[in-house]
């Protein structure tokens, strides 16, 4: 297969930057839930419920900004994008695939960690919270679940996006300099 037929096939260079921004957010987001995991959510848990609670909803006041936004949502929009340029290559099912987790991970955060912030964050002022033990035990153990299906799921479509970028390179192993003559890599 030519080098022209590949990268027609694979979205050219356009197809090429897209995979590489939906790897790279995915591969971000992925990582904002593995940083819970492993250090945010097992710190809290050392707090008392009062602390737990302030902190948490501290917590979903400040993520709530343009720049999470621009990562969390282009994440999405830029695997969609990849797997509509990948349509007719052979990197189709690793993007796609990486879209339907990607999806999915979206779907556990909007349906059910955002709700359960929404929960804390009207459980008002804790200070003024008459059972913050209850608050605190009705929101824990789901988000801390719920976060790490999120995690799994970005990790799963970011390994997606990088076996597609792998098998992009494999297709296409030619790099065009910038004099115009083909090297290998």
């Amino acid at each position: 297969m030519t080098q022209n037929t590949t990268e027609n096939r694979s979205g050219g260079r356009g197809g090429r930057a897209v995979l590489a921004a939906a790897t790279a957010t995915t591969g971000l987001v992925a990582g904002i839930w593995f940083a819970y995991a492993i250090s945010v959510m097992p710190a809290l848990a050392r707090s008392d419920d009062r602390t737990y609670i302030e902190v948490m909803q501290n917590v979903d006041d400040v993520i709530q900004n343009p720049l999470f936004f621009l990562v969390f949502l282009g994440a999405l929009v830029l695997t969609a994008i990849a797997g509509r340029q990948q349509w007719r290559s052979p990197l189709r099912a690793w993007v796609l695939a990486a879209l339907v987790l990607s999806s999915a991970a979206f779907l556990s955060t909007v349906l059910m960690s955002v709700p359960l912030n929404e929960e804390l964050v009207a459980a008002g002022d804790p200070a003024r919270i008459a059972d913050p033990a209850a608050v605190r035990d009705a929101y824990e153990d789901p988000w801390v679940a719920w976060n790490i299906v999120r995690g799994v799921l970005n990790t799963a479509a970011l390994g997606c996006l990088c076996w597609a970028s792998t098998l992009m390179r494999q297709t296409s192993p030619y790099l065009v300099s910038a004099a115009g003559s083909s090297a290998s890599r």
